[in-house]
């Protein structure tokens, strides 16, 4: 027996598998493509011949797939040996996907972990690499140490659901952000400035913004839109017309920009042009505030 099977060996999987053996683990390999493997059997692991027996050489199985259809795809032959094991996706995907998946790994006797990886391949098994587990409680307590090899493990709860979900926002948050950086430098660079040059500039900027940040999660959990309010949204939409017209003025196109102008001009014409910036988080929500509280309560 081993002492967990990696089940996929793309970039990320071979990454895991990588630091799990430099951990000191016993590690059982599979992969669509046998050639995949190789490298790492070099270092120590076993190459399972099928997806079976690699399940049934570890009680702890790692998937790391393209998407949730190959995992199904490629356990199709070994579901019937699940039974008695920990399955842990590490595959992105949705809540409701991992929802399901922890369904079909419950009906097969096995437990079930979602996670989601904050990191990169080349961080993988470094401090500085955050995973993200949700799924039996039981079976963190049993293997969070194993899976601790490949990164910090933060356990958030035993709905398989919220590990994805913290995942995509953590991911959706990155890219929002990536979005107005490199609006910004477009802009800058539409008068020669280099990137490099405008960078502390923009760093130092960015950092005094996440000053504000504690202040904004306060509203949203309050629904205190309207106390002490420094800049509302009805001034912010007239400033934002102005950035709209100096991008294009500068030939830089504002697409990046643009759906946040109208998400404002939404909150102003429903009732918030008084309130705080935080508000825009009613725009994006589909049911009303009074459903959501009617449902949680």
């Amino acid at each position: 027996m081993s002492d967990i099977s990696v089940i996929g060996l793309g970039a990320m999987g071979s990454a895991l598998a990588g630091a799990l053996l430099k951990s000191g683990l016993s590690v059982t390999l599979w992969n669509r493509s046998p050639a995949k493997a190789e490298a790492l059997v070099a270092k120590g692991a076993v190459a399972a011949a099928s997806v079976k027996d690699a399940v049934e050489a570890s009680k702890l199985v790692v998937a790391c797939l393209l998407v949730y259809d190959t995992v199904y795809e490629a356990f199709e032959p070994a579901k019937d040996a699940l039974a008695g094991r920990t399955l842990v996706n590490l595959t992105n995907g949705t809540p409701a996907q991992a929802r399901e998946m922890a369904q079909w790994a419950a009906t097969r006797g096995a437990d079930y972990l979602d996670g989601g990886i904050m990191a990169v391949p080349p961080m993988i098994g470094q401090a500085e690499a955050l995973i993200l587990y949700s799924g039996a409680h039981a079976a963190f307590a049993a293997h969070g140490k194993t899976l601790g090899a490949l990164g910090a493990a933060r356990y958030l709860g035993d709905d398989a659901g919220l590990a994805p979900l913290h995942d995509i926002a953590l991911l959706t948050a990155m890219y929002g952000l990536f979005s107005g950086v490199t609006h910004a430098f477009a802009l800058t660079g539409s008068e020669k400035v280099p990137a490099e040059k405008f960078l502390p500039m923009l760093t130092n900027w960015l950092g005094a913004v996440m000053t504000w940040l504690p202040d904004m999660a306060r509203r949203i959990d309050s629904s205190d839109y309207r106390s002490d309010v420094v800049s509302n949204l009805e001034m912010q939409a007239a400033a934002f017309d102005n950035f709209i017209a100096a991008s294009e003025g500068q030939s830089v196109s504002p697409e990046l920009i643009a759906p946040m102008l109208q998400l404002i001009k939404k909150a102003v014409a429903s009732g918030y042009g008084d309130a705080d910036q935080a508000s825009l988080v009613e725009m994006l929500r589909t049911r009303p505030h009074a459903e959501r509280q009617r449902a949680a309560g």
